[in-house]
């Protein structure tokens, strides 16, 4: 079981600039579960679980801009309990 969930939304130029792709990519590398997709409103839902340090590692990353394409407006980001637990890091359509 992981030890922590957050959902974040990111807001900005996060759409079409490979950021599902680099979020999916620093998650595995912090060996983290949960789903990065876009949403109808431009930006992207993140759920990141694991280890607490590697879940905020990720909050910061995606807070400093994401991948250089990116470009990083806000993010907000709280606690999450997910139905069920996660196996993979995945990218949601």
């Amino acid at each position: 079981m992981a030890d922590v969930c957050k959902i974040a939304w990111v807001h900005g130029m996060v759409q079409g600039v490979g950021f599902r792709y680099s979020t999916q990519y620093e998650a595995q590398r912090l060996g983290l579960t949960g789903y990065a997709r876009n949403l109808d409103d431009g930006s992207v839902e993140v759920v990141a679980c694991g280890n607490e340090q590697a879940v905020n590692q990720l909050i910061e990353w995606l807070k400093a801009g994401g991948p250089r394409s990116a470009r990083v407006d806000k993010v907000l980001a709280e606690p999450h309990q997910p139905g069920r637990e996660w196996t993979h890091f995945g990218i949601r359509y």
